[in-house]
């Protein structure tokens, strides 16, 4: 009985990752044991930057929304506190596009947040 080499399935696994490591530098593209080891750094990478992608659009929100009540002649601290007193439901993302698309919107958001 010859021996099993473990043909098609090994040949479709291996390919299966070399397929995500295409388009990689060199040997990380195309050899399997270096192509594994850049697929799952890659992995790790783009599993933790789908977490910090959040974290920067909030900070960048907040930097257009400062930047617009102080404008207003006011702080993001202030308007915040404001916003949830008055009972105004707009979120950050919101307040931010109003901040940079529509300042006449985003002054009376500031005048009733007073």
């Amino acid at each position: 009985m010859p021996r099993a080499k473990r043909g098609f399935k090994a040949r479709r696994r291996r390919n299966r990752l070399l397929k995500h490591a295409k388009g990689y530098y060199g040997a990380r593209g195309r050899t399997f044991a270096n192509a594994i080891e850049q697929v799952h750094n890659a992995w790790v990478d783009a599993f933790r930057d789908r977490r910090a992608k959040k974290r920067n659009y909030r900070k960048l929100w907040i930097a257009r929304i400062n930047a617009g009540a102080r404008i207003n002649g006011t702080t993001y601290s202030k308007l915040m506190h404001g916003t949830k007193k008055k009972g105004i439901e707009l979120n950050r993302k919101i307040l931010a596009d109003l901040a940079l698309n529509d300042p006449g919107a985003f002054k009376a958001v500031v005048d009733q947040t007073r």
